[in-house]
């Protein structure tokens, strides 16, 4: 079993769970496929699970490593955006949305999108070292967010949230009545999920 199915919090598992999604962060591991790092390069990006008929060797010597994802809110969760490769359309898409739900940094569909890179990554650290808290009501989360709640990791969907797990998710409880909650997105993405993006969720 390798350690490279992809929680929200970003962190890599062993598990026995299947992903919907591919992910990549770089050359994660060592030739014993033991992951010695948690990220190569600022671009983390969610691939397809087949693309033109490629075949790889998970965790092969020197090439990036394959990283799995329940579904797509959960890679976002984790600071991943679409594969310009593979996922073209999606790509597309999640830039002109992301412009459009995060103005202030001034950026346009001209702005290389590892402008955007080096924001999500500065998200990803600042979560880690600081709590970040989304202080608006509730009900204007947007659906595919994440959110930290009793120290487990829940989605929230139409008003209601559902705990994560590899393999899937609970049943749904009503949106805590709290004025904040704390958010695993990262605040760029959130903005995009408002300005439209819809992303995949692996509901049964």
């Amino acid at each position: 079993m390798l350690q490279n199915r992809v929680d929200p919090f970003g962190n890599l598992k062993k598990t026995t769970a299947r992903g919907h999604w591919m992910g990549n962060r770089g050359v994660l591991h060592n030739d014993q496929q033991q992951i010695i790092r948690f990220f190569k390069l600022k671009a983390w990006i969610t691939c397809k699970l087949e693309f033109n008929g490629r075949k790889r060797q998970v965790m092969a010597p020197n090439r990036y490593t394959e990283l799995f994802f329940l579904d797509e809110a959960t890679s976002f969760a984790a600071g991943h955006r679409p594969c310009f490769e593979c996922r073209r359309a999606d790509y597309q898409k999640f830039k002109s949305l992301w412009l459009k739900g995060n103005p202030e940094y001034g950026f346009n569909e001209k702005t290389p999108v590892k402008k955007i890179d080096d924001i999500l990554h500065l998200e990803r650290i600042d979560r880690n070292k600081t709590d970040l808290v989304f202080e608006q009501k509730n009900d204007s989360i947007p659906n595919g967010s994440f959110v930290l709640y009793e120290k487990n990791p829940y989605l929230v969907f139409n008003e209601q949230i559902y705990l994560w797990s590899p393999f899937g998710y609970s049943k749904p409880v009503c949106i805590p009545a709290i004025s904040k909650l704390t958010m695993l997105t990262p605040k760029s993405l959130i903005n995009t999920f408002r300005a439209g993006y819809e992303p995949q969720i692996a509901f049964p």
